[in-house]
């Protein structure tokens, strides 16, 4: 036997990917018709800013040019979810803004009032992307939880 694994004919990774996405979907589809998230569940939802179909506005494309973070928590409105993606209205410095995330945007879902995380892979050229500047979103940074539990990352890279 041989350590070299062989290259699957069939995307496992992408299968399990968009099967993951679709987690996200589903909590997603369960509160936009009523915005009161059940108990202390609240969200951070990180998303490449310049992933095709995301539609924010320039002023916050120019502030996150690679990344952003954004929380459903209590102040957040006209979460409208499709097969794709969402759309949600938040306010940025005092300002009501609607962004459009794509599913296939999504690098991070987590749900810190339960510990639950989810880490995705997006699969996308762009050359005019800029360095990561820090994120200056109004909740704090989330911590990866050391112990492993309920948090999923799906990464299927080939041992060498």
């Amino acid at each position: 036997m041989t350590d070299d694994m062989p290259d699957s004919l069939i995307p496992y990774d992408d299968i399990v990917q968009e099967a993951l996405r679709a987690v996200v979907g589903r909590v997603l589809s369960g509160i936009q018709s009523n915005l009161d998230l059940p108990g202390g569940h609240h969200f951070y939802i990180t998303f490449k800013t310049s992933a095709p179909g995301v539609i924010i506005p320039d002023h916050l494309r120019q502030r996150f040019p690679d990344e952003m973070t954004i929380v459903l928590q209590n102040k957040f409105w006209d979460l409208n979810v499709d097969e794709d993606g969402f759309e949600v209205g938040l306010t940025f410095s005092q300002v009501p803004t609607k962004l459009v995330i794509p599913f296939d945007a999504i690098t991070a879902f987590v749900d810190p009032a339960v510990e639950f995380a989810l880490h995705f892979q997006v699969n996308f050229e762009d050359d005019d992307a800029l360095d990561h500047a820090e994120a200056e979103n109004d909740a704090p940074r989330i911590q990866p939880i050391e112990d492993g539990s309920n948090v999923v990352t799906v990464d299927f890279g080939r041992k060498k």
